[in-house]
């Protein structure tokens, strides 16, 4: 994301200039498009780099009831971890089969509304159906895109990140019934969904609650919406 903002900039002060031009144009005119469920592109969902990417980790999705494609969906996905590789994996790219497992039902995954202010950043964002963790997208897609829709979210979002680490899975919910409210008030079916072992992919450098550390953590979320976490 920063570096397609670098590179427009860049192209700002050279013969190139009218793109960045017409593209910062495009994105005037295209603003609201994340909020009113994107621009899912199925070749871009299927690109073979990702049956690597399921390999590498490895992921796999396990199917324990039908989704009836009559109905729309709230997921919410557990735990978050440092970089939501199962729900990525399993919702964004068709790399596990969700579709075949689930005829007629199209899934789409929430990410922080700031990703999509950055160019080309948003345009691949939305080709793998993501769109902002808002409640006019959400409320868009559950209302305004008929059915057999499945949205998925990370429930306990950056917060939750902070204390990932291997072997113990710490969940952010007492206070994140918003999702909730969004299923009662669209009529959508909830379902929960778990990635085993998502926080033993990585080993985090986790700082204590009170420590200076966790409160510059803390402060940097709130300002920029994501923690920056110190992993390896």
């Amino acid at each position: 994301g920063i570096v397609s903002l670098l590179l427009l900039t860049y192209l700002l002060f050279t013969s190139l200039w009218l793109i960045p031009v017409l593209y910062l144009a495009w994105i005037l005119f295209d603003w609201d498009t994340p909020e009113k469920g994107g621009r899912r592109l199925s070749c871009l969902r299927r690109w073979t780099v990702w049956k690597y990417f399921r390999d590498y980790f490895p992921v796999k999705l396990v199917k324990t009831h039908d989704l009836s494609p009559s109905h729309n969906y709230i997921i919410g996905s557990h735990p978050h971890g440092i970089l939501c590789v199962g729900a990525f994996c399993n919702f964004i790219t068709g790399s596990t089969g969700f579709e075949e497992l689930f005829p007629g039902i199209r899934s789409y995954l929430t990410t922080l509304a700031g990703n999509f202010r950055l160019p080309l950043f948003r345009e691949y964002l939305m080709s793998g159906g993501l769109f902002p963790v808002t409640r006019r997208a959400i409320g868009y897609l559950l209302s305004q895109k008929g059915t057999g829709n499945a949205v998925a979210i990370v429930i306990g979002g950056a917060a939750e990140s902070l204390s990932c680490r291997p072997g113990v899975t710490t969940l952010i919910l007492k206070n994140r019934k918003g999702f909730v409210r969004m299923a009662l008030r669209h009529g959508a079916f909830l379902v929960p969904s778990f990635s085993f072992g998502e926080n033993d992919l990585f080993r985090q450098v986790v700082f204590e609650e009170g420590s200076w550390m966790r409160s510059i953590q803390r402060r940097f979320q709130k300002m920029m919406g994501f923690a920056p976490c110190l992993f390896y």
